[in-house]
């Protein structure tokens, strides 16, 4: 498993994976993900929203970054995913 350091960013092979939190109207968070992959103009930036709220900011990153490592460890997989994971 892969720590996570304080900003819950990781480098996974070519992806640049980073949680993503944001409080809604009753106090609790929404979580999402960004799963960077390329370099320059051949950059792709996949953001997925994810499902769910949480009653702290950390347990909304943390569920993200969960989230993302699974994205990458499908993406390395024959079919792996070429949409979203746990988006709605």
């Amino acid at each position: 498993m892969i720590p996570l350091n304080p900003h819950h960013t990781a480098t996974i092979g070519k992806y640049r994976v980073s949680s993503l939190s944001k409080g809604d109207d009753t106090g609790r968070w929404r979580a999402s993900v960004s799963i960077r992959s390329g370099h320059g103009s051949a950059t792709t930036d996949r953001v997925l929203r994810l499902c769910g709220s949480f009653d702290s900011e950390a347990a909304a990153h943390h569920h993200a970054f969960e989230q993302g490592l699974i994205w990458v460890a499908q993406s390395r997989q024959p079919g792996g995913p070429s949409g979203s994971l746990g988006a709605n």
